[in-house]
């Protein structure tokens, strides 16, 4: 059985969605629905790490624990790396980046990327991934796609569809979704603000090709299920709680 924290992180501002993490899914935010998931892991111990005190108030009603982070995080990852030092961890300790819109996440994937990293010593994080089975999925740009070399290194992430066949057509046997899911070790997450500035980061808006393009070894696996999208818009609320019956 591996050993790994779990962090949230959570921040009010977003584009589709209004106020995401206090959205009400079937009586209790967003965020603390995902704090549910993270309970079901586990863990050595969950946390939400935000700079908003509702996001906190929330989720300290629920009965969890918070890490109040900084305002100017340019990413999810770069609260994580203050939450882990607030935390004190030791460098080897394993942390997972739980996203603070994804209330579906099945705990065996939070369990198994975790698990990952500890059988990978010398990777830097690692992470999962999906078959994708409809060309139009391939296609779309909010999907992200990733190629891997053949021990499970992750090559690339890309917004475009990758791998391209110039003879046509779409690599139906190798595109591959990815899913927003990863670990750390704590030594990483506290080089993570040192990296250098990533063009392709900025270019994408992907922020783990500042790893790839810093030289960190991203290790990646198909996950044990399928993982359903997470709460982005207004359909994506609908999408829920018609799933669990709520009204």
């Amino acid at each position: 059985m591996n050993r790994f924290h779990v962090i949230i992180p959570a921040r009010m501002a977003s584009t589709r969605l209004a106020r995401k993490p206090l959205v009400d899914l079937g009586g209790q935010p967003l965020v603390v629905r995902v704090l549910e998931q993270a309970r079901a892991c586990g863990a050595l111990s969950v946390h939400v790490a935000t700079d908003h005190e509702e996001i906190a108030a929330a989720v300290e009603a629920a009965g969890g624990d918070v890490l109040i982070t900084a305002r100017e995080h340019r990413s999810g990852t770069d609260r994580l790396s203050e939450a882990a030092q607030l935390l004190g961890l030791a460098d080897e300790a394993i942390v997972v980046n739980l996203q603070g819109d994804e209330p579906e996440m099945p705990p065996v994937c939070v369990r198994q990327v975790a698990q990952l990293l500890q059988d990978n010593p010398t990777a830097n994080m690692s992470t999962l991934w999906w078959p994708i089975d409809d060309e139009a999925v391939w296609q779309d740009p909010n999907v992200v796609k990733l190629v891997a070399d053949a021990s499970g290194n992750a090559l690339y992430f890309s917004r475009a569809p990758i791998p391209h066949r110039r003879s046509g057509g779409w690599p139906e046997d190798h595109a591959r979704r990815h899913i927003g899911l990863y670990a750390y070790r704590a030594d990483a997450l506290s080089a993570w603000p040192g990296l250098p500035a990533s063009a392709l980061e900025t270019a994408e808006s992907l922020e783990q090709l500042r790893a790839l393009e810093a030289g960190w070894r991203i290790v990646c696996q198909q996950a044990a299920t399928d993982v359903p999208p997470g709460i982005d818009t207004p359909a994506d609320v609908r999408r829920y709680l018609e799933g669990t019956g709520s009204p």
